[in-house]
C-alpha cells in the first residue's frame, strides 16, 4: 500500500459516514479545506469518484458505498487493534515463558512470581521444568535459568538468587551400620542417588572443591530421577546418599531426619541468573516479571 492511502481511507470514511465535511473535519481534527483537498487527492489516486458534492450535502458514489461497506469495516478494526496495543503501555499484559530447572521453579521463581501475579491479572508465566541447557531462542522461551557461571557470554544476567551451596546427606536408617563418608572418595562404596540430565541423557557428577582443589565423584546406586525432589524424597526414605541444594535438606537436618555429611567439601556456587539474549526487546510485562525477580542483597 502506498504511502497516506490509510490516511486518505481514514478522511474519507469520516466524511462518507457524516455525510458532512463540516461534521468530519473536527473529529479528524482539520480544516474543512485540508479535508476536502485529501479527498481529492485519494479520488485522483484511485481514478474514481467516492462522493458526489451539492448544495444539500455530500453523498457516496456507488463506488463510495461499496468501500464504505467492505473497507471502512476492516479499517475500524485495525483502529481498534491499534487502540489495545496502546493499553499495554498503562495495564502491562502478555505471556512470558521462562525455562529452568525444577529447585529453581519452587525455590525461587515461583514464591516471587506469585506476588506479581496476584498484582498483574492479565501478565500470564509458563515455567517450563526442565534440568538441561536450554538453546531459549531456538526453543521459543523469552528467558532462561542457570547458575552464574554457566550463563553465556552473549547474554544479559540478571541474579535472582543467593549464592546456593549443595549437600551430601543420607537418612539415619541408611547410615545405621555403615561407614559415614568423610570425603569425596568416599562415596564410590555408598549407594548414591543420581540425578540423570537431560542435556547429554547423562547422569551428574558431583561437584565438590577443597582448597582450590576440585573434584567430581560419578557415583552409583540403586536409583536414579531427573528430578531434584525425587532425589530428595529417597534419600529421606533411606535409599541412599543424595547431592542436593542445601535449602531442601536443612530443616530435616536439623530435625534429625537426614544428616549431612562431607560439609567441607561442599563450597557455595554463584547463584541463579535469569537470562535472556541482548538483542531482545522487552515489553512492559516483561521488565516487571524480571524485577520481581531480581535478588535483592
Amino acid at each position: 500500500m502506498q504511502r497516506g492511502y490509510l490516511d486518505h481511507l481514514k478522511a474519507f470514511k469520516a466524511v462518507g459516514r457524516e455525510r458532512s465535511f463540516t461534521k468530519a473535519a473536527p473529529k479528524l481534527g482539520v480544516s474543512q479545506s485540508a479535508l476536502s483537498h485529501t479527498i481529492r487527492e485519494y479520488e485522483s489516486r484511485l481514478g474514481v469518484r467516492l462522493l458526489t458534492r451539492n448544495t444539500r450535502g455530500v453523498n457516496p458514489t456507488e463506488a463510495g458505498e461499496r468501500l464504505l461497506r467492505t473497507v471502512a469495516p476492516r479499517l475500524d478494526d485495525i483502529e481498534a487493534e491499534l487502540a489495545s496495543l496502546r493499553d499495554f503501555q498503562d495495564r502491562p499484559a502478555g505471556t512470558i515463558r521462562i525455562s529452568a530447572g525444577d529447585h529453581a521453579v519452587r525455590a525461587i521463581l515461583w514464591p516471587k512470581l506469585k506476588r506479581l501475579l496476584a498484582a498483574y491479572p492479565d501478565i500470564n508465566v509458563e515455567l517450563v521444568s526442565d534440568n538441561k541447557l536450554v538453546d531459549i531462542v531456538e526453543e521459543g522461551f523469552d528467558a532462561g535459568v542457570r547458575l552464574g557461571e554457566q550463563v553465556a557470554k552473549d547474554m544479559i544476567a540478571v541474579r535472582i538468587s543467593p549464592d546456593i551451596r549443595f549437600a551430601v546427606v543420607g537418612a539415619p536408617s541408611y547410615l545405621d551400620g555403615r561407614s559415614p563418608p568423610e570425603r569425596p572418595d568416599d562415596l564410590v562404596g555408598h549407594r548414591c542417588i543420581n540425578l540423570r540430565l537431560s542435556t547429554h541423557g547423562g547422569l551428574y557428577a558431583w561437584e565438590f572443591e577443597k582448597r582450590g582443589k576440585e573434584l567430581k565423584v560419578r557415583v552409583e546406586g540403586q536409583l536414579a530421577f531427573n528430578s531434584i525432589f525425587e532425589v530428595y524424597e529417597a534419600a529421606l526414605a533411606g535409599f541412599g546418599l543424595a547431592y542436593v541444594p542445601e535449602d531442601m535438606v536443612l530443616a530435616d537436618v536439623a530435625g534429625g531426619r537426614l544428616r549431612r555429611l562431607i560439609e567441607d567439601w561442599c563450597v557455595p556456587w554463584t547463584g541463579y541468573h535469569l537470562y535472556y539474549p541482548i538483542s531482545r526487546q522487552t515489553s512492559a510485562a516483561f521488565d516487571l516479571v524480571v524485577d520481581a525477580l531480581r535478588h535483592r542483597r
